[in-house]
C-alpha cells in the first residue's frame, strides 16, 4: 500500500470504523500498534511498522499520535472516544474552511459537528482554505473565538493544533473574504 492509502485507511479505522477490521479502541481512542497491523493484514491491508511510522511522521496534518506501542487519531472521531483534551483559551479569531455551497445553511444554523465530536477550526486561513477545497469551491469563515469563549463556549486544542468546539452559533461567524 502506498502512504496516502495507508493514511486514509488509518483515518477511517481509527476515527470511524475500528470494527471494520475487528479492532477495539480504548476509551480514550488508542489502539495497540501490533494488534492494528495484524487486524489490517487479516483484512488484506498489508502495512509494515515502518510504513505506519512514516505515515505518522510525514502526515502534513499530524493526524495521528503515537505513544510507546499505541496509536490514535488526534481528532475527528465519529466513534465514542474521550480524547482527554483540557479546555483552552482560544485566540481572538479562528478560521473554518468549507465549500461555498454550504454558506447558506452555515449562516442560518451556524457550524455544527455533524457525526463528529467537535467542529474543527484552524489558526490560519491557509489551512482553512485547504480544508474547504476538499469539499468544492472553498470559502473561509472567520470565527470570533474569544467572543464565543467569553459567552461561555468551551474550546480545546488537539495535539496537532486543530481547535475544537461543540458548535459555532451564526452570530460568531463572518465570511473571511
Amino acid at each position: 500500500m502506498d502512504l496516502i492509502k495507508i493514511s486514509k485507511t488509518l483515518s477511517y479505522v481509527l476515527r470511524h470504523r475500528p470494527d471494520s477490521i475487528g479492532l477495539t479502541l480504548t476509551p480514550d481512542g488508542w489502539a495497540d500498534i501490533d494488534v492494528l497491523l495484524k487486524a489490517l493484514a487479516a483484512h488484506g491491508k498489508l502495512v509494515s511498522r515502518s510504513q505506519l511510522m512514516r505515515v505518522v511522521a510525514e502526515n502534513d496534518k499530524q493526524r495521528f499520535a503515537v505513544e510507546g506501542n499505541r496509536i490514535r487519531a488526534s481528532q475527528g472521531h465519529s466513534v465514542d472516544v474521550e480524547l482527554g483534551y483540557s479546555s483552552a483559551a482560544p485566540p481572538a479569531v479562528l478560521y473554518h474552511g468549507t465549500a461555498v455551497r454550504h454558506l447558506g445553511s452555515i449562516f442560518a444554523e451556524g457550524l455544527v459537528r455533524g457525526r463528529r465530536h467537535h467542529v474543527h477550526l484552524s489558526a490560519d486561513t491557509a489551512t482553512a482554505r485547504k480544508v474547504g477545497s476538499r469539499h468544492g469551491k472553498p470559502a473561509v469563515l472567520t470565527v470570533s473565538a474569544l467572543d464565543m469563549a467569553s459567552a461561555g463556549h468551551e474550546f480545546f486544542v488537539s495535539a496537532n493544533g486543530v481547535w475544537l468546539t461543540s458548535a459555532v452559533p451564526p452570530e460568531f461567524i463572518q465570511l473571511a473574504e
